[in-house]
């Protein structure tokens, strides 16, 4: 895959208590059949969570996070053969099970923090990384959003981090400055504005902020009246060179990029 033309990549949680589409998709037809719509409507990529990392969410187990996932992979590699599968985690076990399953990628919330293993399986493994900006655990990460400067402060964490995966051999790193964690909301906006500096490493960005607090607790409302202001955020990100959108709205993200991009 390249990145000379934006990217789509389609969430599909298979979790219960998600902020936005929690137990939505909890049925294997149910994920199916959601899998089937976001890669109709565009999605280049689909991004599988089995663990919520919303703010506050509670820890569940490795195996009940594989149990969630591994299934919903297997299916959809048999159903739609040619997709591109990412698994959303931040445990080098549950990573190692979900490649072997039919993923194809890997995407840390934690940047590699949480899981000493995830990096060294990584690169064993061989499969594409997004390494994430996160503090601490999910449950606990809104407590540390003290920095010097937002930006550099991601910056620095992740350049540190590009350094060690490379020394471990791993080819293919796509950025994630990580909105919503353990960031206040106008840090969010901050790291929006300013989200080109990181393209100083030469890297893909991704931008996931798809029906965040960032945007519905600014306008006063909630998760499910956030499409316009995802929309008109998303479309910032892509004035500002990211080149992969992690979105719930395939459909609405998609004609963002063909207005722009075609």
């Amino acid at each position: 895959m390249t990145f000379d033309y934006p990217k789509l990549m389609g969430i599909l949680n298979v979790t219960p208590d998600s902020f936005f589409d929690g137990g939505q998709n909890t049925t294997l037809s149910k994920a199916l059949d959601k899998a089937a719509l976001l890669l109709r409507e565009g999605a280049d990529i689909l991004d599988i969570g089995a663990y919520s990392s919303r703010p506050g969410a509670p820890l569940i187990s490795p195996q009940e996070e594989m149990d969630r996932a591994l299934p919903v992979i297997e299916a959809i590699r048999h159903s739609f053969p040619d997709a591109i599968l990412s698994i959303d985690t931040f445990r080098a076990n549950v990573a190692e099970e979900s490649v072997k399953a039919g993923a194809g990628i890997i995407n840390d919330v934690s940047g590699g923090t949480i899981d000493p293993h995830m990096f060294a399986t990584v690169a064993r493994l061989q499969v594409p990384y997004i390494l994430m900006h996160m503090r601490g655990l999910p449950e606990n990460m809104q407590e540390l959003t003290s920095y010097e400067d937002i930006v550099t402060d991601v910056a620095t964490f992740l350049g540190s981090k590009i350094s060690d995966l490379r020394e471990l051999g791993v080819k293919d790193i796509i950025l994630d400055p990580g909105f919503g964690f353990a960031k206040t909301i106008a840090q969010n906006y901050e790291l929006l504005h300013r989200i080109d500096e990181l393209h100083y490493f030469g890297l893909p960005i991704l931008g996931a902020l798809s029906r965040k607090s960032m945007i519905y607790k600014k306008l006063g409302f909630k998760a499910d009246a956030a499409l316009n202001g995802t929309t008109a955020l998303n479309t910032v990100l892509l004035s500002k060179g990211v080149q992969l959108l992690r979105v719930h709205d395939v459909k609405e993200a998609k004609q963002i990029v063909d207005l722009l991009f075609n």
